[in-house]
């Protein structure tokens, strides 16, 4: 019986390989051939990626570190120069207001005084009339002595002739009028002194302009 079926078993065909089978087939080798496009394409974007970084490092490698440490340097000089000019500038302003305040510093106080001064001035005219009276010589003394003392602060008095050019820097114009003797624009007397203390303006001259000698005419009309 064995036999039988042993000659049976071997008498009988071969199964042929199913549809299913085939399509499995013809995935797998799908499949395999997508791997080997993606393992082919690998090895060039890995050398793409070495390409770049080697000329990274090229790139690194062509700044001198000499050159280099020079722009570094120059950089830091500038800087130091730079900041040397600002102190030098601010300790030149500094000096300038520190004299400023010594040479201004009673500016205030000698404003307040020179109309006490004008009104010793009016006392000097009035006393002037009786030169050699005592009243005058003592007035005199003490003139003196206050512009010896305006001179130790740096103060002088604004020069403001009658017949002298009007400077609007210095001079403040009261009024004008004419004058057959001063031209026009210039100083026909003098209102009130003018002061200065350096350069700066205390109070300017008070003066009375001049219209020249043909102002007060009156043009004729015989139409």
């Amino acid at each position: 019986m064995v036999d039988e079926e042993l000659s049976l078993a071997m008498c009988l065909p071969m199964h042929e390989p199913t549809q299913d089978s085939e399509e499995a087939n013809r995935s797998e080798d799908a499949a395999n051939d997508t791997q080997g496009q993606h393992a082919e394409g690998q090895p060039e974007t890995a050398s793409e990626e070495q390409e770049t970084e080697a000329s990274v490092v090229e790139e690194e490698q062509e700044v001198d570190p000499w050159d280099a440490l020079q722009l570094e340097l120059a950089k830091w000089k500038d800087q130091a120069i730079r900041n040397a000019a600002e102190l030098d500038n601010f300790r030149k302003r500094m000096s300038r207001e520190k004299l400023d305040a010594v040479r201004y510093g009673n500016q205030s106080l000698l404003e307040e005084l020179l109309p006490v001064l004008d009104n010793f001035d009016m006392g000097m005219q009035a006393a002037a009339q009786e030169e050699g009276s005592m009243l005058f010589m003592g007035m005199q003394m003490v003139h003196k002595q206050i512009e010896e003392f305006l001179g130790s602060q740096n103060v002088v008095a604004i020069k403001a002739d009658a017949g002298g050019e009007f400077d609007p820097k210095i001079h403040e114009a009261l009024s004008q009028e004419a004058s057959e003797t001063v031209g026009e624009g210039n100083i026909v007397r003098v209102a009130r002194k003018g002061y200065q203390i350096g350069e700066r303006l205390l109070r300017p001259s008070n003066v009375i302009v001049s219209l020249g000698a043909d102002a007060s005419e009156t043009p004729s009309n015989d139409e």
